[in-house]
């Protein structure tokens, strides 16, 4: 073994000590050391890291996101790496009764080795796992070492020996390990799978008795709160204890203090989704105490409320409904996948603002999607801080499993590990068993054999439910996504349960088919889009930059999906003459095709009650069907999520050639010209509301208008009478709707009766001028989608890729501070 001592440092770590605590802490993160096991030379390593992020680091690899590199970085997973350090403990520490080594992390197969003694094995990526070390550890320097296993290698082997079948988008054998499926690729993230110590790593030094975690129990009751408190313990040998002492704050600084007794709040700061009411946070603090000394403390914070899925039956089949304190919540947002294939350059700062991205885009709920890993903690922290209702997936997605009694064991202990970590979030809305297989199976999608099929219901209708019945009772237990209850029940059935709908995309159906469905709650339903120039640019080189470019299908992951986005481009706009044009004419149809199916659905809140499109982010630059890409860009959906999912939504439905027959050759037939606008109130008090609409000419000139003041009850929808325009031309009007609320503008936008590619669109001039933290855009004429582009620096804006009639509109810069702006509108897609 080869040592470079600039890259090894035998560093001391101070241990964390908390008054009357005998419990310490020692931070195994920091600098270790990394090699490939056939290779004799060190490099360094940060950790929480991995193989990637130590051989990026060191100028080892390419980047694996540019062009092709993928490919060459997949096979460095071909070989087993080894990771070291060497860590002191003083006299003090070790005079503790017991030392344990815990990792919370660990990317997959490991062999943990102290002082050259073999701990034990991990071979789950989403769990915890911890090795006593008396015995082995000694007083002054120690030697940590773990071996990582081919990741590619042990799923290739055990294929041949169990096959396991899944997502075809994924290497072969991928559900053989636990580790986040999409690492071994998907249809829309590449083939990365890493390995490492992936989350911190520590020594505990403490008593036979210590704190895992505490069960937070609430009953709401005559407008107060009890809190009930089960602390989960572990021992070892003869480990006790004789109690504990709770300590809870409230946001307004008053504490409530017990020794082990519930706590009762009297008026309590409710929490609520973002829309609803605020969300105030109580820090809670748990120590684990024998005769009258603090063995361990375990801290929180947590909101006070009540949280469901209520489902009854009704006229249509069965309601499907979060419901928060009482209040049935139409759920709006976005599938969450993981941030990035380089876990390391996931951090909470990044984080955060994803989330606050979400919050400004008037999400309410998130879900985290099951092919992934369970999020780090800061995630629910933002959540609960914006008010973002987590829809939590286990992990598992569009595979079988063999339910062996070792597997059986393994998930059990990674189903406590997370359900124990998050519990106490007041954002975390339902447990859901999986992604897509009850669906899979019952539908034979895998071919796959009876054990496999018999293991499903095993997994997720018995012992799921029965971890959660021990771990967190009060918590909404949902099967599968899609589901209707379970028990391979029709899992998409669009009258029960959530659904996820790919007719509009994957069946080629046109956007308008979304009104033909009044789903109860939509889980899943996307289109895809590129992702700007700046973006497509730092993958390519510039003789890449054409869709049908060999570097461009590399990061297109869906099978042909680029011709897709031309063949839905084709029936809309007319054929973009640029590369760039054509990014942004593909982010306008993503954007138009989810507006349809959510105002549609908004509009009949009650039927539906949920609309959470596929998918909020991305794991690397890559054409797909996110909001947000890679970089944190918004593309046009995001905006125009701000706006179908704002509290307050004044939509149209509009009757058209899109919505009866685009066939411009077709025999003439009565066509239907039509515009029906809907308010959707999805607040908690009663709106009055002014809303105006206008038939106008290309050039913005009104042809005719109306207006009326209207009353709109809380959590409701609301239709106005349909206007008639069918004796007025085809593709010389557009009808344009705003709504206004105490004077101020709160709702706008307009609609076509023919595909815009047809549509007799004027030059509206478009204008841009900057003037402190505003631009102001200027139109002579109508201006469909206009887009600013910010060419000096990434900027956030209150508002983009909106409609405009002849004038001007103020925007707003949220972040950034640019100066070079540029605007274009659907005018310029020719």
């Amino acid at each position: 073994v080869l040592y470079r001592p600039r890259y090894f440092e035998k560093i001391v770590i101070p241990a964390h000590r908390r008054k009357d605590d005998i419990m310490k802490k020692i931070s195994l993160n920091g600098l270790w050391q990394m090699r490939a096991a056939d290779d004799p030379v060190w490099i360094p390593a940060q950790i929480p890291g991995s193989v990637y992020s130590a051989l990026l680091a060191a100028g080892r690899m390419e980047d694996p996101y540019y062009r092709d590199n993928e490919l060459q970085a997949c096979r460095l997973l071909d070989r087993d790496y080894v990771f070291e350090r060497v860590f002191t403990v003083s006299a003090e520490e070790m005079s503790a009764p017991c030392h344990m080594l815990v990792f919370h992390g660990l990317d997959t197969l490991a062999d943990i080795r102290l002082n050259g003694v073999l701990l034990g094995h991990a071979d789950n990526m989403h769990r915890t796992w911890k090795f006593r070390a008396d015995g082995i550890l000694k007083e002054g320097e120690n030697r940590l070492s773990l071996y990582f296993s081919s990741p590619n290698r042990y799923v290739a082997e055990e294929f041949k020996k169990t096959p396991a079948f899944g997502s075809t988008d994924c290497t072969q054998g991928f559900p053989l390990l636990r580790k986040a499926h999409c690492m071994f690729g998907w249809d829309w993230g590449p083939r990365l799978p890493d390995a490492g110590i992936w989350r911190d790593a520590e020594l505990l030094c403490c008593d036979t008795a210590r704190l895992d975690s505490v069960l937070i129990r609430q009953k709401h009751q005559d407008g107060a709160v009890t809190l009930s408190f089960r602390p989960d313990v572990e021992t070892v040998e003869n480990g006790s204890w004789t109690g504990i002492q709770v300590t809870v704050t409230s946001p307004e600084g008053k504490e409530y203090r017990s020794e082990g007794e519930d706590i009762r709040i009297d008026d309590p700061a409710l929490w609520w989704p973002n829309g609803y009411g605020g969300q105030p946070l109580y820090q809670v603090s748990v120590s684990l105490m024998r005769d009258g000394r603090k063995l361990d403390d375990w801290h929180c914070r947590t909101g006070l409320r009540t949280m469901t899925v209520t489902r009854e039956k009704d006229e249509y089949g069965e309601s499907f409904a979060f419901t928060v304190n009482g209040v049935r919540i139409f759920a709006m947002g976005g599938d969450y996948i993981p941030e990035d294939n380089i876990l390391q350059r996931v951090n909470p700062e990044r984080t955060r603002r994803l989330i606050e991205d979400c919050r400004l885009a008037n999400y309410n709920a998130i879900r985290v999607w099951g092919g992934g890993y369970y999020p780090d903690d800061w995630f629910y922290d933002a959540c609960d801080e914006a008010g973002l209702i987590v829809w939590q997936d286990f992990m598992f997605a569009c595979a079988l499993y063999e339910l062996t009694p070792a597997f059986e064991e393994n998930i059990r202990a990674e189903f406590i590990d997370n359900i124990r970590r998050l519990r106490h979030h007041p954002a975390l809305g339902l447990w859901c068993g999986n992604n897509e297989m009850e669906q899979g199976v019952s539908e034979n999608w895998y071919d796959a054999p009876p054990a496999q099929r018999s293991a499903y219901i095993q997994m997720y209708e018995y012992i799921i439910p029965h971890v959660l019945r021990a771990e967190d009772p009060d918590a909404f237990y949902w099967p599968a996504s899609p589901s209707s209850g379970g028990g391979l029940d029709e899992p998409n059935d669009p009258n029960r349960g959530d659904v996820h709908y790919w007719a509009v995309w994957h069946g080629n159906k046109p956007f308008t088919d979304y009104r033909n469905y009044f789903f109860r709650y939509v889980s899943e339903f996307g289109f895809q889009s590129f992702p700007c120039m700046k973006t497509v640019e730092s993958f390519t080189l510039p003789e890449d930059r054409n869709i049908f470019s060999y570097v461009m299908e590399k990061h297109q992951r869906n099978n042909s999906a680029n011709g897709k986005i031309m063949n839905y481009l084709s029936q809309t706009f007319l054929y973009p003459g640029d590369f760039d044009t054509l990014l942004y004419a593909s982010q306008l149809l993503q954007a138009e095709a989810i507006r349809y199916g959510v105002e549609h659905w908004r509009r009949n809140r009650g039927r539906c009650m949920g609309a959470i499109y596929w998918q909020t982010n991305d794991c690397w630059p890559v054409a797909s069907w996110a909001s947000i890409d890679y970089f944190g860009r918004w593309k046009a959906l995001h905006y125009y999520a701000r706006r179908f999912f704002a509290p307050v939504l004044l939509s149209c439905q509009e009757e058209g050639t899109l919505s009866q027959d685009p066939n411009v050759n077709a025999e003439p037939y009565p066509l239907e010209k039509s515009a029906r606008l809907n308010i959707s109130n999805e607040t908690t008090a009663d709106k009055e509301c002014e809303v105006s609409w206008s038939l106008r000419d290309p050039g913005g000139n009104i042809i005719r208008q109306g207006s009326e003041t209207v009353t709109v009850p809380a959590l409701s929808a609301k239709w106005l009478e349909k206007q008639d325009f069918s004796d007025e031309p085809l593709y010389d009007r557009y009808f344009s709707y705003t709504l206004r609320m105490d004077g101020q503008e709160i709702s706008h936008g307009s609609v076509l009766f023919c595909a815009p590619k047809h549509f007799h669109f004027a030059d509206p001039h478009l204008t841009c001028r900057k003037e402190g933290d505003e631009l102001i855009i200027t139109a002579d004429a109508y201006a469909r989608a206009v887009e600013i582009t910010c060419g000096d620096q990434d900027v956030l804006f209150s508002d983009n890729c909106f409609d405009m009639d002849p004038g001007e509109k103020r925007i707003k810069l949220l972040r950034g501070d640019g100066e070079e702006f540029t605007v274009r509108s659907v005018w310029n897609i020719r």
